[in-house]
């Protein structure tokens, strides 16, 4: 859907883009459950960065508050390596600046050399303009390796970038995966991929094991609940 938005794009809504859509409106109302923020307590950021896109996760005491993701512009496709680790916390601080200005936060990312960023001699003026905004935060930065900090990975690219890799991840990591909801899907089937709404199923099924719904039910058997109605 993103790429219908460029200049000069043709807008063509097929089936792909129906589907991506469904599947974006599904994963906003469905698990992972979002819990609410403490501002008396301590935020841990994940973040990451591929050559498809940035991808940062908001924690605290090891539940998830909130996660964002978006591609990379034209221009930051030329970045190096560090400089898109850097853009990944960055895009983190700046979207969740009213969670975490004014608290002490922790980042960790799985660049090693981000740790030394407030220390380096040398930098460019991007790094320069950056670490002015990065300042006015009461963080640190540490280092995370990148095959451990699989949630903000998985956000950060596609996901037929990483599936020759799904296959062969620790038993752990693929627990973590099924906790979160996440998955694989391959380049190839998504023009072919539908999602379905599962609300009314999950209704239907809770129905069945709820005492009160069953204690009307049989009220409705002896006419002593006229206010309710059982259909199919």
């Amino acid at each position: 859907m993103t790429s219908l938005l460029e200049k000069d794009a043709e807008f063509r809504w097929i089936n792909a883009q129906q589907a991506a859509y469904d599947e974006l409106k599904k994963r906003l109302i469905t698990v992972p459950v979002l819990t609410l923020p403490d501002q008396q307590k301590k935020f841990i950021v994940y973040c990451d960065a591929s050559r498809d896109g940035l991808g940062c996760v908001l924690m605290q005491k090891g539940k998830m508050i909130a996660y964002a993701s978006r591609q990379l512009r034209k221009h930051e496709v030329n970045y190096p390596t560090h400089d898109l680790e850097l853009a990944a916390v960055v895009h983190a601080l700046k979207i969740w600046h009213h969670y975490l200005f004014g608290q002490h936060c922790e980042i960790y990312a799985d660049h090693k050399s981000l740790k030394y960023i407030f220390t380096q001699n040398e930098l460019n003026m991007r790094q320069r303009r950056w670490l002015k905004l990065i300042k006015d935060y009461d963080m640190e930065i540490h280092y995370h390796p990148g095959k451990v900090n699989v949630v903000a990975d998985a956000l950060s690219r596609k996901s037929y970038a990483n599936i020759a890799l799904g296959f062969q991840m620790p038993h752990e990591l693929c627990e973590e995966f099924e906790r979160l909801s996440l998955g694989f899907l391959h380049h190839t089937t998504a023009a072919a991929f539908e999602a379905e709404p599962t609300l009314e199923q999950e209704i239907r099924e809770h129905q069945k094991d709820d005492e009160k719904l069953q204690e009307i039910r049989e009220l409705l058997k002896i006419g002593k609940a006229p206010h309710f109605r059982e259909d199919e």
